[in-house]
């Protein structure tokens, strides 16, 4: 620009308007005071409280995570156990069962001991039609049976006896190295079948497991069902002497 008084004029006027415009900056840069240390240590400690705040809420958070993961463990655990084995009993078996109960608690009659084929029998003789039918199944099914002795040994004068074939059991078992299974017959075994369910809740299987062996038990009374006029008697003889059920 010239140099004339006009342009002097304006100017000036323009240096008033960047004067109004610095001046708010000047003034809150002029509020600004420095801080001390005191300031410095207060916002320090207030980082380190912030810190700790995170910090406890992370630790919330993971509590939980964990509470949670241990939740769902124990519900997969619960669920595994909770997967009872359904055994379906044959309508005429189930027969068999009421007569069973009949002839023992309203006649006062026992099974004749010890029965012909014993447990024993009927499970050696089941093992051998199923190896001939498949025999790789022969190991896990013979695995199987030889669980199914085990369970009957020891739970037949546990939960197998009415309470009028105890003295018989004591009678005819007296000599500590003869097994339930070479005695009792198809009678008490399937009784066994009843109970089963309820023994096998608290073993852990896997599903996988669980489905083959439902799979053999069924098949296995089909088997007592098809040969039930040869392994069950239709009548009992022993006498319980009538002691009380």
């Amino acid at each position: 620009m010239k140099f004339t008084d006009e342009n002097i004029m304006k100017q000036q006027e323009l240096d008033k308007k960047q004067g109004v415009e610095k001046n708010p900056k000047l003034g809150r840069s002029s509020q600004t005071k420095p801080r001390n240390l005191a300031d410095l240590r207060v916002e320090k400690d207030d980082t380190k409280n912030n810190d700790l705040n995170v910090d406890k809420e992370e630790t919330k958070t993971n509590v939980s995570k964990g509470k949670k993961r241990k939740a769902d463990s124990a519900a997969e655990d619960n669920a595994a156990t909770e997967k009872h084995i359904k055994i379906q009993i044959p309508s005429t078996l189930k027969k068999q069962l009421v007569d069973d109960w009949e002839f023992i608690s309203k006649k006062n009659l026992l099974v004749k001991l010890p029965r012909s084929p014993s447990v024993d029998n009927i499970l050696t003789k089941y093992l051998e039609l199923r190896s001939k039918k498949d025999v790789t199944m022969a190991d896990s099914v013979g695995e199987i049976l030889n669980g199914i002795r085990s369970y009957f040994d020891k739970a037949l004068p546990v939960i197998l006896l009415y309470k009028k074939e105890r003295q018989q059991y004591h009678d005819v078992l007296s000599d500590k190295n003869v097994s339930p299974s070479s005695v009792y017959g198809a009678e008490h075994l399937l009784r066994l079948f009843v109970k089963l369910p309820e023994l096998l809740a608290c073993v852990k299987m896997e599903e996988e497991t669980l489905t083959s062996l439902q799979q053999i038990l069924l098949d296995f009374l089909k088997f007592l069902q098809k040969n039930q006029n040869t392994y069950f008697l239709s009548s009992y003889g022993g006498s319980s002497k009538g002691k009380d059920s």
